[in-house]
């Protein structure tokens, strides 16, 4: 039996591959916590492939390594005689990845949809976004926190209550009030 899941979800990472090499553009829906803050669980991404010139650090790239899609962000770039390889590293990782050879770089983040707010990742990362990333890297329970925080918003923008509570609670506190898009609760993120 796990040989039948691995190989059905090479196949799955295959067809994705393939579909952003012809059509240009793949949505996926990120799960993990490596690119914390900028991409969080849930959040729907919109890759699009790019030429090696087009893709410059800062960029958040998806690459195929190991039969698996890491999403991290473009460090750096080196070229070694003739062969060009990326460094890339999660936001909230300690170290750095492996370099990862050209043709295992697929494309990069064009857009990010988080709830009903749909917005385009920067290149630059804040003070505040380096410190936040920090922290979430370093501490478990900050990071659970945070994930706890980010799923009860998700669930409180799929309820009539829920949203009116955050739309007060946002206006007191001066918070804009960011909407999730309104899917089946069977689909919900749960940390």
């Amino acid at each position: 039996m796990p040989y039948m899941l691995k190989s059905r979800e090479d196949h799955k990472l295959g067809l994705a591959a393939e579909m952003l090499r012809c059509h240009g553009t793949l949505q996926l829906k990120a799960w993990g916590t490596s690119m914390l803050p900028s991409v969080w669980p849930g959040d729907l991404l919109t890759i699009q492939t790019a030429a090696f010139d087009e893709v410059v650090p800062g960029d958040i790239v998806l690459v195929r390594r190991d039969n698996r899609f890491f999403l991290h962000r473009l460090v750096e770039r080196r070229r070694v005689q003739d062969c060009f390889s990326w460094i890339t590293r999660g936001d909230a990782m300690y170290d750095c990845d492996p370099p990862a050879a050209a043709s295992e770089l697929l494309g990069r983040v064009a857009g990010i949809r988080r709830g009903n707010r749909s917005f385009v990742p920067s290149r630059r990362v804040s003070q505040l976004h380096s410190v936040l990333a920090w922290m979430l890297c370093r501490w478990g329970r900050f990071r659970n926190l945070a994930l706890r925080i980010h799923a009860g918003r998700l669930w409180a923008g799929r309820t009539r209550a829920g949203r009116l509570i955050r739309g007060v609670f946002g206006a007191v506190c001066g918070i804009a009030s960011i909407s999730p898009s309104h899917t089946s609760p069977s689909r919900t993120y749960h940390p």
